[in-house]
């Protein structure tokens, strides 16, 4: 068998291998940037940061709508060594898939003690994720919320978690609370793990408290600094988007039910060779369930019950699946963890019996193929939507960059290269940098007088999004991507 060092440099090389299709694949197709604009608004924030020290989006005014902080500084870095932004995103990604995929082969090893090849299948197969390597190549913060989600269950699944250690303890706190800084929502992780060390530890034992408070300070350190700066900033705890958001897809929440919501959020992540890992799943699930009531079993629960619990969530207050699943993405690696240790239980590769050789034979090749043809597929949609970000939000902002004053206030609903190329004032009608507009963010008429007030000059939005105001106004340049939908279009405000 395959050594644990040599296990974990073929995943490493596998992981980067996939990257490199994808970008290899994107730059063959005449594009090279990023697969969404929000990742040119860490652009903007990491190169303020690295040129002034603060967190700002437009120089001089202090912003809380940097969704996560923590990518925003790895980003900085490479700023402050001048190093090419878009190769130093693009190589902290592909570190990220790396690590998570490492992961993902140690958790297995864990929960699925001498299922060796198994763990080595699971780290190959989450590096070829389709999903997980587009977000490695996205520029996004996903990619690095999945991997410190990963090894945080990992951590607990280790055999010495079940030890008080003080110096352990804290550092795992920080550890949860730095998870917290990528995402807010990694608040359910967090809640969990604490959970799982007071029951693995003992209720009723003094030492269990003391150490579970040594967490709870190890997650203070880095979040009380982030949780001020949030609410000097803005007046929440938490950044603009996370409010935002939620605000803004409320009338989707409304127009769709429960049942229909908690379908497309819980498809979402199954899109791929997951799909054929059910069985698998079940079968390591169900024996998982008979020792739920003992507390020592409890971290092997924690990432299921995180799965669900992150999908239930989104559910119930963001069902969005756009940008492949964007949100339901960091809980694949879970999926790949229990589908493969249970399938691994499931197949008879080597049984005396043709059929059933024939069937689990069958069945491993069926996943690899499925795998590796949506390697090919993901490397498609991932060349798709670098080319609609550069042909329509690029191509908008070098447009205004050349045409606009400036002093001219832009009024726009996506601004992530907006503010990177151009740093022109921006009324942003997302409530990202201009939180004031979250109150009403869906109301045209409000937006438009909020606009004569400012007196923005222009409006930059995909028609579809304000079909009132953009009726009445007259277009003067518009995005060029052949593979859009529609085009984000520049209109002239009176």
């Amino acid at each position: 068998m395959i050594s644990a060092r040599r296990s974990a440099i073929l995943i490493a090389v596998v992981t980067g291998v996939g990257v490199a299709v994808y970008l290899g694949w994107a730059r063959a197709a005449g594009v090279w940037g990023f697969a969404l604009d929000d990742a040119w608004i860490h652009q903007t924030y990491a190169r303020n940061l690295a040129a002034t020290g603060q967190f700002e989006f437009v120089p001089g005014q202090p912003s809380a709508g940097s969704t996560s902080g923590t990518w925003t500084l790895l980003i900085a870095l490479g700023y402050l060594a001048r190093i090419d932004f878009k190769g130093w995103t693009f190589a902290l990604g592909t570190v990220c898939l790396a690590m998570t995929a490492l992961g993902v082969w140690a958790l297995t090893s864990l929960l699925f003690p001498g299922r060796l090849r198994a763990a080595l299948a699971a780290g190959i197969l989450c590096a070829l994720e389709w999903h997980l390597i587009w977000s490695a190549a996205s520029g996004m913060e996903t990619a690095l919320f999945t991997a410190l989600a990963m090894w945080l269950i990992v951590q607990i699944n280790l055999p010495r978690f079940k030890t008080q250690n003080q110096g352990d303890d804290l550092l795992t706190g920080i550890w949860c609370g730095v998870l917290v800084l990528t995402r807010p929502e990694g608040l359910l992780l967090v809640g969990l793990v604490l959970l799982a060390q007071v029951g693995l530890r003992g209720w009723t034992r003094r030492a269990s408290w003391t150490s579970l408070a040594w967490t709870v300070i190890g997650i203070a350190i880095p979040m009380i600094p982030w949780l001020t700066f949030n609410w000097l900033a803005s007046g929440t705890p938490f950044p603009n988007t996370f409010y935002a958001k939620q605000r803004e897809y409320a009338e989707l929440l409304a127009a769709i039910s429960l049942p229909q919501r908690i379908g497309r959020v819980l498809a979402a992540p199954f899109v791929g060779a997951q799909v054929l890992l059910l069985p698998g799943l079940v079968a390591a699930v169900w024996p998982l369930i008979r020792q739920a009531r003992k507390p020592e079993s409890w971290p092997r629960f924690v990432p299921l019950v995180w799965a669900i619990a992150h999908l239930a969530t989104y559910a119930v207050r963001l069902p969005v699946t756009y940008q492949h699943g964007r949100y339901e993405i960091p809980v694949i690696p879970v999926l790949v963890v229990f589908g493969i240790g249970g399938t691994a239980t499931l197949l008879r590769l080597s049984d005396a019996r043709l059929w059933a050789r024939v069937l689990s034979r069958a069945a491993a090749l069926s996943i690899i193929i499925t795998q590796l043809a949506f390697v090919v597929v993901g490397a498609r949609a991932y060349a798709t939507d670098v080319g609609i970000i550069e042909g329509e939000m690029v191509n908008v902002a070098l447009w205004l960059n050349a045409q606009a004053a400036p002093d001219d206030l832009v009024a726009a609903h996506d601004i992530g290269a907006i503010g990177y190329f151009t740093q022109r004032p921006l009324l942003d009608l997302a409530g990202l940098v201009s939180p004031e507009v979250i109150p009403f963010i869906r109301d045209e008429a409000r937006l438009g007088e909020l606009m004569r007030q400012r007196g923005a000059i222009y409006l930059v939005t995909f028609p579809s999004w304000y079909p009132h105001l953009t009726s009445q106004l007259r277009p003067v340049f518009a995005g060029r991507a052949a593979q859009a939908p529609e085009h984000l279009t520049i209109y002239l405000l009176p």
